[in-house]
């Protein structure tokens, strides 16, 4: 048998096919480094600075076309509420539909907020806490000290979808230091992150949230979370809250 390796015609031939396929190999590699980089970049693009650590243009207040200034101020880069002051939430001027929203949060001792989504101004609504009456009528992501605050049930601690899921293996920052956080939508489909950790993933209208939603409080509202677009709203809910580094993109 002929040892192939040992062959002159076919070690030439191996060895030519070796070199030129180096070169191949190299445009390759590169021209997939090259795109890689170019799906980064066009990524990055698409992102949309909500609060830069300076500018508030991005928002208004709830019910209003300004923002409410004194309510919520900007203090050493930081977007924060005013306990001082009557409530009023801070919503984007802008409407979402599908996004992936980063921001990162802090709370004084005792204090609550959320994060609500797909949110829209029903002004004929009551609230009976000086808060927008979203909170009845939408998800929220829920903001909270969680050692300190009056109420400690799980589904209702900071993570959790409020009042419905209780978040998974989530992993709180102390008092007064920052946690970051993600929330994904998607053709329905909803994850929370936070410091890393994916505490809440579900599906609007899925049998599993519609039986959630059916045992729950808000079950007189048939239409909770009906809408499928609309603003992105930080809640004041009367304590000292804390925000800063938030961003989003439409997917």
């Amino acid at each position: 048998m002929e040892n192939y390796f040992m062959s002159p015609v076919k070690s030439i031939t191996f060895k030519f096919l070796a070199i030129i396929s180096v070169p191949i190999l190299f445009c390759a590699c590169n021209e997939s480094k090259k795109t890689k980089k170019e799906e980064i970049i066009t990524a990055e693009k698409k992102w949309e600075i909500l609060f830069d650590g300076s500018s508030t243009d991005a928002f208004r207040g709830y019910g209003i076309k300004e923002f409410p200034k004194g309510v919520w101020n900007v203090e050493n880069g930081i977007l924060m509420t005013n306990p001082d002051t009557a409530n009023r939430d801070l919503i984007t001027k802008k409407r979402y539909k599908d996004f992936e929203l980063e921001y990162e949060w802090a709370v004084d001792t005792a204090a609550n907020s959320g994060v609500f989504f797909h949110m829209q101004e029903n002004l004929s609504m009551e609230s009976n806490n000086g808060n927008s009456p979203n909170w009845m009528d939408n998800f929220e992501i829920q903001i909270l000290d969680d050692k300190y605050f009056n109420d400690t049930t799980a589904i209702r601690s900071a993570g959790s979808l409020y009042d419905l899921i209780s978040p998974k293996n989530k992993k709180l920052n102390p008092i007064g230091e920052f946690n970051q956080a993600i929330l994904y939508h998607e053709s329905g489909h909803v994850e929370h992150w936070l410091n890393g950790i994916k505490v809440l993933d579900f599906e609007i209208g899925s049998p599993a949230m519609n039986t959630i939603l059916l045992e729950s409080k808000f079950k007189e509202n048939p239409a909770f979370h009906s809408d499928q677009e609309g603003h992105i709203m930080f809640q004041h809910h009367g304590q000292k809250v804390y925000f800063r580094n938030i961003r989003v993109r439409e997917l």
